[in-house]
């Protein structure tokens, strides 16, 4: 996995443009960034927790690709 860092930056840019835009989107699109709000808040409260542990850097990963994923359906559907 890269370095959580890089990973934290990757996301904090991608969820700072989509911030910017979401206002203008659907209902549905709308709703989708709520959810991915709660999970970023997740992320980053854990992201620097115990970045070394293995369990760790594995469920951060999986909450990543998450993350990077609904990103893009939003990104989609504006």
């Amino acid at each position: 996995m890269a370095n959580i860092d890089d990973i934290l930056r990757d996301l904090r840019t991608r969820r700072d443009e989509l911030k910017v835009r979401i206002h203008l989107g659907s209902q549905e699109a709308q709703d989708e960034w709520h959810r991915l709000e709660e999970r970023w808040n997740e992320f980053a409260a854990k992201a620097h927790v115990e970045d070394s542990a293995e369990g760790i850097s594995s469920a951060l990963g999986l909450l990543k690709e998450e993350l990077v994923r609904g990103y893009e359906r939003v990104r989609n559907a504006l």
